[in-house]
């Protein structure tokens, strides 16, 4: 047993990577390796990256120079949407000896061999109209509750957006095999799912790039309540145009499914959304927010903002803090507007100044502080549940509500990915909530 080799895993972006690598360590684990923590000393060390923004980007060279601190003789793979993109620049970076595409990520066993170091990082990466097949995935063993893969890629053309230049078409797995992997997260006593893809609202399409749907979302989410064992259900990101009222109250009804919701806005100017080339205007949007507050009063809704697009004067900016600041929603995403390479807005005249973009930035990030305490004084005085995660954080153990508000009470580590019904009493100086219990639910 002494001689089994170690692997650790770092990821970078969304859930949806989350899922992935949590997937792809499986396989290496079935291959005799052990997995460790990404802090401690590993034979291997994978990092799955992420493209969305130029952040990401840099910070792939630090986590390259993290693990081969901790051993220089390690062998480095990167996976994901970045490796995708760009793999001779990454197979560039000092240290990187493996670098797998699209489709490769998920067969990274077959180019392991000896770990023995590479003077170059070996490339094995697809033209993305080749990844045109789907590989589930589920993540569990990482957190209290577990991402599961239902979707991926996009066949939207958003001007500033590379996924689906990283990710290929949208495709969705089987309904069957969904609920396969439902079923067997359930039966790890994981407590809470969050359902991940790029375009989760797009489910349905077959894999080889099919534009007629097999299900809709909608039958997804009526057949995953129906699955044993499972105390919560989450809706991840979902675009406005493809949430429909028949989703929305559906959930409102649902045995398992929460009253969160996470929809992308990234302008709240209908003239910036058409630069952008998103599928809807604002409103449509308003009238989601309406249809949900129509039935669950109580529900959280997140909203994604990008500041900074190309051809965004003051007066668009304006217009999309005032639509936000109006608007009855919870808290925001806000994303500072970056080039990326092979997309339109990357040419678009225009340009915003990067003193400008940040100053937008913090305005709206200070919104969405407002909007998040405004949301947690609303629901003080209520009786939610809570499923705790696993951290002590200064002595503190945190929780979500099902409507996704923070709670926090004394470390206790019975209380670990448990559900209790509790009572919201006051918000405290880190803007999280205190309780007092009211019931043990499971």
């Amino acid at each position: 047993m002494e001689n089994r080799k170690k692997v650790a895993f770092y990821t970078l972006g969304c859930k949806l990577n989350f899922s992935e690598t949590s997937t792809i360590a499986r396989s290496i684990e079935d291959e005799g390796f052990d997995r460790v923590d990404f802090e401690e000393v590993a034979d291997m060390y994978v990092i799955n990256t992420c493209s969305v923004t130029e952040n990401a980007d840099k910070q792939f060279k630090q986590i390259v120079k993290k693990a081969m601190k901790l051993n220089n003789k390690a062998f480095i793979a990167a996976v994901g949407c970045y490796a995708q993109l760009k793999p001779e620049e990454l197979a560039a970076v000092d240290g990187v000896d493996l670098v797998l595409g699209a489709t490769e990520k998920f067969k990274i066993t077959d180019y392991i061999n000896d770990l023995s170091k590479n003077d170059m990082g070996e490339v094995h990466s697809c033209e993305i109209s080749e990844a045109d097949f789907y590989v589930g995935s589920y993540s569990i063993g990482d957190r209290t509750r577990a991402f599961l893969k239902v979707q991926d890629g996009c066949d939207y053309k958003c001007t500033y957006c590379t996924i689906p230049l990283a990710r290929g078409i949208s495709r969705s797995d089987e309904l069957e095999n969904v609920l396969k992997n439902a079923a067997a997260i359930s039966a790890q006593n994981i407590k809470e799912i969050v359902l991940t893809g790029v375009n989760i609202g797009d489910y349905g399409k077959g894999e080889f790039g099919n534009k007629k749907h097999q299900h809709t979302f909608l039958e997804l989410v009526q057949e995953l309540d129906k699955v044993e064992g499972i105390e919560r259900l989450r809706i991840s990101s979902i675009e406005p145009n493809l949430l429909k009222n028949e989703t929305i109250e559906f959930v409102s009804k649902s045995r398992t499914f929460v009253p969160h919701f996470h929809i992308p806005l990234q302008s709240g100017s209908n003239a910036i959304l058409k630069l952008m080339k998103r599928r809807y205007q604002r409103e449509v949007y308003t009238e989601r927010v309406n249809k949900i507050r129509e039935v669950m009063p109580h529900a959280c809704i997140g909203v994604d903002v990008i500041v900074g697009f190309p051809g965004e004067t003051d007066e668009h900016f304006l217009e999309t803090y005032n639509f936000l600041n109006e608007m009855d929603i919870s808290y925001l995403h806000v994303f500072t507007y970056s080039e990326r390479d092979n997309t339109e807005a990357a040419d678009m005249e225009g340009v915003v100044a990067g003193n400008v973009r940040a100053k937008r930035s913090k305005m709206m990030r200070g919104l969405s502080v407002k909007k998040r305490r405004a949301f947690y004084e609303s629901q003080l005085g209520t009786n939610r549940s809570v499923l705790f995660e696993s951290e002590n954080k200064e002595g503190y153990i945190h929780g979500f509500t099902e409507n996704y508000v923070k709670v926090k009470t004394p470390w206790n580590p019975e209380l670990v990915n448990t559900l209790h019904d509790i009572n919201l009493t006051r918000i405290d100086e880190d803007g999280s909530v205190r309780m007092d219990f009211v019931a043990t639910l499971v």
